[in-house]
């Protein structure tokens, strides 16, 4: 795992975890585009997944990745720089793929600074609220039958003081829900849900449009 931490990049292994991601930078004031909890595949998996519990647009924080094809080639797209467009973009098709077009085997995430952080949870009402300011990260997670709302946030250290009072509810520590997901995570009405997906053990993909299916055959 590589960290550039002057430009604010990672350069993190596809079978990296996420938890591990979270514990190099710890310190660094740095953060990666997922909240500190751990799932199914790890960074490969994420990426395949397009990302979790986010609330902005994920695909932009993936800069570069290589990875392996389904017919086994080995691909680099992207780069270390957001603007890196040489020829056909295939960062952004690969995030959210669900392993379609294939197997990351290393991804370049950027990071974002944040002098302060709040992991929070607090009973979930079955609806996602509209808070402000909005966490970067937001999901609900069944746990011994009832349900829960987490939200993780990062900035400056005011803006995450309102955060912490517009939100209220509990400290959190970092969760690891592969136990959860031991057939792999999929979509389907199941234990976790953010703002795209309700999540479900060995849930299925998304069916994928016609094109994307002929980019995958060709690569």
């Amino acid at each position: 795992m590589e960290l550039h931490a002057a430009d604010q990049y990672l350069v993190a292994p596809g079978r990296a975890g996420l938890l591990e991601v979270h514990e190099r930078l710890q310190g660094t004031g740095l953060y990666p585009p997922f909240p500190p909890v751990e799932l199914p595949g790890g960074v490969g998996g994420l990426v395949a997944r397009g990302g979790f519990a986010q609330t902005f647009f994920f695909p932009a924080e993936v800069l570069g990745l290589t990875f392996r094809t389904p017919r086994g080639r080995v691909v680099r797209a992207g780069g270390v720089v957001v603007k890196n467009v040489q020829g056909y973009d295939l960062v952004r098709p690969f995030v959210g793929s669900f392993g379609l077009l294939g197997e990351a085997l290393e991804v370049v995430f950027r990071l974002r600074p944040g002098r302060a952080s709040a992991f929070l949870r607090r009973p979930f009402s079955g609806e996602f609220p509209a808070l402000s300011p909005a966490p970067r990260f937001l999901f609900a997670l069944e746990e011994g039958g009832t349900w829960w709302l987490y939200a993780f946030h990062l900035g400056p250290e005011r803006e995450v003081a309102r955060f912490r009072e517009a939100f209220g509810g509990m400290e959190a520590q970092p969760l690891d829900l592969r136990p959860r997901f031991p057939r792999g995570m999929g979509v389907g009405e199941g234990p976790l849900r953010d703002l795209r997906f309700p999540w479900q053990d060995g849930g299925k993909a998304p069916e994928a449009p016609g094109l994307f299916r002929r980019l995958a055959e060709v690569l």
